[in-house]
């Protein structure tokens, strides 16, 4: 069951604040997972004319991997003969996109340590980062470089996930082939909200990407536990409020936003609103993290990150 709204933009508007990406990181192992992020970040910059700082961390561990293990003797060749075919990559890469200002980093030790203080350096505004999606690794569903970048981001961070498909997925990049795609075309958001303090700003972000793009946008919230709805119904109609009081006052929207009350398991109606809307984007709230709280992300997002038919947006709460 769901209930479904489109509630009126107030005509008493104000000039809305820009949306601004001056500067997008993506990092890269050079997987095919990384790989099939990399469009959405250089889409990205070719849209708002941003600088995109590409980024690959060399590790001890994934060296020594590589290599079956050598006496330490051994390790300063070959840290240098990794580290120049890392730069080679990057460069063949950054060679498609001319027209992009960019900065390419190869940097060795730990991921986050190392991407951390690039995005600390460069004012990093966005990270556009692959994901695999796949189970059987705990808490590494994501991958391990996403986990950390969604653990500890305190800027946006649009993962892309494995099925990603139809409308919302960009054509990859070709061998020696030119930029692709020309542009990033955004037709439907979805974001949804949990009603934390940080729903309104979240949903000041969502409106400014619509305006952006011309999209027509979504807010969403789930009830999970509904069972004394038949007898208490006042729920319903106090969260189709709190939705309708989240659509900014000064959004200068070109379609009625649309808000949704839906009921039953989160990740999965969220996925399947997505779905039927063929949305472009999904945007969510991310928890932050204490240095002694969880490791784990929530498992809502988890869930919908690796699962998504479109990139996911995620804004730290």
């Amino acid at each position: 069951m769901a209930v479904i709204e489109f509630s009126k933009v107030s005509p008493d508007r104000k000039a809305s604040s820009v949306l601004s990406v001056k500067n997008v990181l993506f990092p890269t192992d050079f997987s095919a997972t990384s790989e099939a992020a990399l469009p959405y970040a250089t889409a990205i910059c070719r849209r708002f004319r941003s600088t995109l700082h590409l980024v690959h961390v060399l590790s001890d561990a994934g060296l020594l991997m590589m290599t079956g293990g050598v006496d330490y003797v051994s390790m300063g060749t070959i840290y240098e003969d990794a580290h120049n075919e890392a730069k080679d990559k990057l460069d063949q890469i950054s060679a498609q996109f001319e027209t992009i200002p960019h900065c390419n980093y190869v940097r060795h030790g730990a991921v986050w340590k190392n991407l951390a203080t690039i995005i600390e350096a460069n004012n990093i505004d966005l990270i556009v980062v692959g994901t695999h999606g796949r189970t059987g690794l705990g808490k590494l569903l994501l991958g391990s470089v996403a986990e950390d970048i969604l653990r500890h981001a305190l800027c946006p961070v649009l993962t892309v996930g494995p099925r990603v498909s139809g409308r919302a997925k960009l054509p990859e990049f070709q061998n020696h082939g030119n930029l692709a795609p020309a542009d990033l075309e955004i037709r439907q958001i979805l974001f949804a909200t949990n009603f934390a303090s940080s729903a309104p700003r979240m949903a000041q972000e969502a409106a400014w990407l619509a305006e952006e793009f011309h999209a027509r946008l979504t807010l969403m919230h789930v009830m999970e536990d509904y069972s004394r709805l038949g007898s208490k119904p006042e729920p319903i109609e106090e969260n189709l409020q709190r939705l309708r009081q989240l659509i900014p006052k000064q959004a200068e929207l070109q379609y009625i936003p649309e808000t949704l009350l839906e009921f039953g398991h989160a990740p999965e109606r969220i996925l399947k609103a997505a779905e039927e809307r063929e949305a472009d984007m999904i945007l969510l709230g991310a928890r932050a993290y204490s240095e002694l709280g969880t490791t784990h992300l929530p498992s809502a997002t988890h869930y919908v990150i690796a699962h998504a038919h479109c990139p996911v947006l995620t804004i730290r709460e």
